[in-house]
């Protein structure tokens, strides 16, 4: 077992807005406009963002749309320092336990086809590729692999997240 020490996972607030941009800046070519996280938190209903903190320092975020029973991973980060102790791993779970909560069958996202990484992560949770969007990065007009999961309410993956997650 990996000591993931004082991690936690709160809901995303404004507050977390700046430390949350400063993630994605590190992480991703592209980032999204300065006022989304902003929108989305106070404007889109269907939007569910959290923040993994370690002794109160948002170290990474994720958030889901849930529409009916279709749920959609928007974003996901893990401060760079912060990689490989597992913290990303818990806040994808904790993000299907969110859109299981709120009625979601189905999960989908999209990975960049050169994102080993997050493709083995998204696996471990029972994504498969279902289709890849050509050009779908605007950057450098990257591949995106679309995974999806499914049945997220059945036994068989509720077994596969409590084998997981305890």
């Amino acid at each position: 077992m990996i000591d993931v020490g004082q991690f936690v996972v709160e809901k995303m607030t404004p507050a977390e807005i700046n430390e949350v941009r400063q993630i994605e800046t590190a992480s991703f070519s592209t980032q999204w406009p300065s006022d989304a996280f902003y929108n989305e938190l106070h404007s889109n209903r269907s939007a569910h963002y959290f923040v993994g903190k370690v002794d109160g320092k948002t170290v990474d975020y994720g958030g889901i749309w849930v529409v009916m029973e279709d749920s959609h991973v928007t974003t996901i980060a893990v401060d760079r320092e912060h990689r490989g102790r597992k913290y990303g791993d818990i806040l994808l779970g904790h993000l299907i336990a969110e859109a299981i909560s709120r009625g979601a069958a189905w999960m989908t996202l999209e990975v960049r086809e050169s994102n080993a990484v997050a493709q083995n992560l998204y696996r471990k949770y029972g994504f498969a590729t279902v289709t890849v969007r050509k050009a779908y990065y605007s950057d450098n007009n990257e591949n995106a692999l679309v995974m999806w999961a499914g049945d997220l309410r059945g036994e068989l993956y509720r077994n596969r997240l409590n084998a997981m997650h305890g």
